[in-house]
């Protein structure tokens, strides 16, 4: 009777289990910051809206670590002096100019379109579960070329809850017929990463998205924290699903 093979062990281990590795069934993701660079759209506005106030032009860089925090953030960084009631007050306008700069300056993240290509050559199903209002991010759709892609798109303002609630990344695997343990969710925020642990759902921390000074994504807990898009085009990358 021959001997037992032995396990493989270093690289030949580390081989194996790539070779092993497969794509989860669905992965849903968080729009602005995550898939879209969106911050170039939200400085023109920004800097509209100051113009018209007699301010001059802002730079990019403290506007862009508010962008996921949403726009009354953004309006605070571009209106320091706000108080909170004018930020609120101040919010349709923002979203009113947004609809018109809406994808003419920002675009996808460096390798955000092949790891997309991906996932849809491994039969992964994907979709956006995003803050952004839906009829924002359902006219940003055919901008990108994800109006057919798109499994599924839920808004801040689609359900009775937004992130970091649970309800939307449920409501996202429900529509697409997947349990949420056996989808993956991608944000950069840790509400993000908050929503997808009380989904039951495995979580990336996108790295190259936007974050303030004192965020620390490590101590956001996701089971996988990944520096680049082009990092999630191997299978072996993605967390394992349950």
């Amino acid at each position: 009777m021959s001997a037992p093979a032995a396990a493989p062990s270093g690289a030949a281990a580390l081989e194996t289990a790539f070779s092993k590795a497969a794509f989860p069934k669905a992965v849903l993701f968080d729009l602005d910051g995550t898939l879209l660079d969106s911050a170039p759209d939200m400085l023109a506005v920004a800097n509209a809206m100051r113009a018209d106030r007699g301010l001059p032009p802002m730079r990019m860089e403290p506007l862009r670590a508010h962008v996921s925090k949403g726009s009354r953030a953004m309006l605070g960084a571009a209106f320091p002096d706000l108080d909170a009631a004018q930020r609120d007050a101040w919010v349709p306008e923002f979203l009113d100019r947004y609809e018109r700069e809406l994808g003419l300056h920002g675009a996808p993240f460096e390798g955000v379109e092949a790891m997309l290509a991906a996932l849809e050559g491994a039969g992964t199903l994907w979709g956006i579960v995003t803050n952004k209002p839906e009829y924002l991010a359902r006219k940003l759709m055919p901008l990108l070329g994800w109006q057919t892609r798109c499994a599924v798109l839920i808004g801040g303002d689609t359900l009775s809850a937004r992130k970091p609630d649970p309800l939307p990344l449920t409501v996202a695997a429900e529509r697409i017929g997947i349990v949420p343990s056996q989808c993956i969710y991608v944000g950069d925020d840790e509400r993000d990463i908050i929503a997808a642990r009380a989904a039951g759902m495995p979580s990336v921390v996108a790295l190259w998205g936007y974050r303030l000074d004192h965020d620390d994504p490590l101590a956001w807990q996701g089971d996988a924290m990944i520096e680049s898009p082009a990092q999630l085009i191997g299978a072996g990358a993605w967390p394992a699903t349950r």
